[in-house]
This record gives C-alpha cells, sequence and structure tokens, in this order.
C-alpha cells in the first residue's frame, strides 16, 4: 500500500477508539484500504497453498474463466457501489468443502466442493451473489473492526503486522464463524442476492436453494458455517422467496447446460 497514514490521523483513530465501540469505518478506513487489505490477504494465500491450494491459471484458466464470467454478470448490472474500486476476481480452491468467501475489496474465493455440491448454476449465482454483497457493502471490515479495532486492521492493510494479516486472513475465510455478521448483515446480503440476480437470466432466488439443499442432505445443524449463521437457514429460504415475489423477479431455472462442463473442468 503507496499510502501512510499522517500521525494525527492515528492520533484521531486513538480518540474515536477511546469513545465509541464502534468508530464510523469511512472515517479513516476508506474503500481504498479495503482494496489494500484484501491484496494482503491474497499474498497471505498464496504463500499457503497447504491450507489454501488454488487452482492456477495455467491449468485451469478455462475453470476460472468460466466462474469469472459469472461474476461479470453481476458486476454488468451496474448496481454495485464500489464496481469501479474493488477488484472482483473469482478464485477456486482445490478442495471439498462447503465454502466461500470474499475478502475486502472484492477477491473471491469458491472451494471445488461447493461448486460441485451446487447441481445448477443459478444457484451457484446465488451464493456468489450474497459474497459480492458482503464485499461491496463492507460487511467483513466493518465486523472486524468492531471485534479487532481500526489500528488493528490498518496494520493489516499496511502489511506491517503479519499476524495481523493472518487474523483477518483465518476470520475472512471462515465467513460467519469468526465474525459473525449480524443478523442485518446477513439479510442484507441475502436481499441483495436477490437484486442482483433480477437483472440476470438466473432466477432471482438462487441463494434460498443452497439452503434447501442443505437441509435435504442433512447439513443445516454444524457444519457447514458459511451461510448457515443466523438467521437460520428456513428462515431465509422463506425470507429470499418472499423477497423474490415482492420484487417480481423470475424464480425458473436458467441453468445453462455449460456448468456441468465447468464443473468437469475441476479436479
Amino acid at each position: 500500500m503507496s499510502r501512510r497514514f499522517p500521525l494525527y490521523a492515528l492520533l484521531m483513530l486513538l480518540i474515536i477508539s477511546c469513545k465509541e465501540s464502534t468508530p464510523p469505518i469511512d472515517l479513516i478506513f476508506d474503500p481504498e484500504d479495503d482494496v489494500a487489505l484484501g491484496n494482503q490477504l491474497h499474498a497471505e494465500i498464496l504463500d499457503n497453498p497447504d491450507e489454501y491450494p488454488l487452482l492456477d491459471e495455467a491449468t485451469h484458466g478455462d475453470a476460472i474463466n468460466y466462474l469469472q464470467g459469472m461474476c461479470d454478470k453481476i458486476i454488468a448490472t451496474g448496481q454495485l457501489t464500489h464496481d469501479d474500486m474493488f477488484d472482483y476476481k473469482v478464485h477456486i480452491i482445490d478442495a471439498d468443502v462447503l465454502n466461500a468467501f470474499a475478502a475486502p475489496g472484492g477477491k473471491m474465493y469458491f472451494y471445488t466442493g461447493l461448486i460441485k455440491f451446487l447441481e445448477k448454476e443459478d444457484d451457484l449465482m446465488g451464493v456468489m451473489g450474497h459474497e459480492i454483497a458482503h464485499a461491496d457493502q463492507r460487511h467483513s471490515v466493518k465486523q472486524m473492526v468492531k471485534n479487532n479495532g481500526l489500528q488493528f486492521l490498518l496494520f493489516a492493510a499496511l502489511g506491517e503486522d503479519p499476524s495481523a494479516v493472518q487474523t483477518v486472513l483465518a476470520q475472512v475465510a471462515s465467513t460467519g464463524a469468526a465474525l459473525k455478521f449480524s443478523r442485518t448483515d446477513e439479510s442484507e446480503a441475502d436481499a441483495f442476492s436477490v437484486d442482483y440476480l433480477a437483472d440476470t437470466d438466473y432466477r432471482c432466488d438462487g441463494a434460498s436453494v443452497f439452503f434447501q439443499k442443505l437441509d435435504s442432505a442433512g447439513l443445516t445443524s454444524g457444519t457447514p458455517q458459511f451461510l448457515s449463521t443466523h438467521p437460520n437457514p428456513e428462515n431465509r429460504v422463506e425470507d429470499i422467496q418472499a423477497l423474490a415475489a415482492e420484487k417480481g423477479c423470475s424464480t425458473e431455472y436458467f441453468a445453462p447446460e455449460s456448468y456441468d462442463s465447468f464443473k468437469a473442468m475441476l479436479p
């Protein structure tokens, strides 16, 4: 990160931190800092291939590009607040885990286990919309400030404290478990997913299918932690479907056949 924080800004940070339990996020930690923090987290991921075995573009470029194309369709709706600043680039982690997470600044990581678990592209688009919303609405940054303080997050974004970067990555990658997104944040991300998909060819309630599939597989309690925090999955299915009905958007599957070919590209 090229920008350095002046002394007066750090002093203001300390004063505000003493007076308020959750200082205004935009006062010092602005969207540019989200991008810098996301870059630090990505560097940490690259340094830990055993824990985060990313698919490389040289070997799996077609699969990565396919997933990026899905993401680009949401960006193209023009509904994102930070689409001109954030780096909405997707990455795939080769692990049989039902998880996905978005780093501050827009980078997103999808586990092969989740992709293979979802039968239709619309379902994955619903999950992707939810994760994009968490990044675009800066939910994780706000929660990390509440949990750890602005000073901690600034050191991580500046790359001056490797342990802080590792802690932030652990919190982000465990989406919902360590961050404990608020009920408002989760409901907001669900609602944005409906809004995003309403302007695409996909069924706008795609995120609800994920919860239904978890329930049918007996996975709504305990694991996975991803998207299964609060409110409970059953209520979220009802809420997402109610939002879709209220908006009057299509709940019919688009389901391109190319999704099966995409999954076949994965290890």
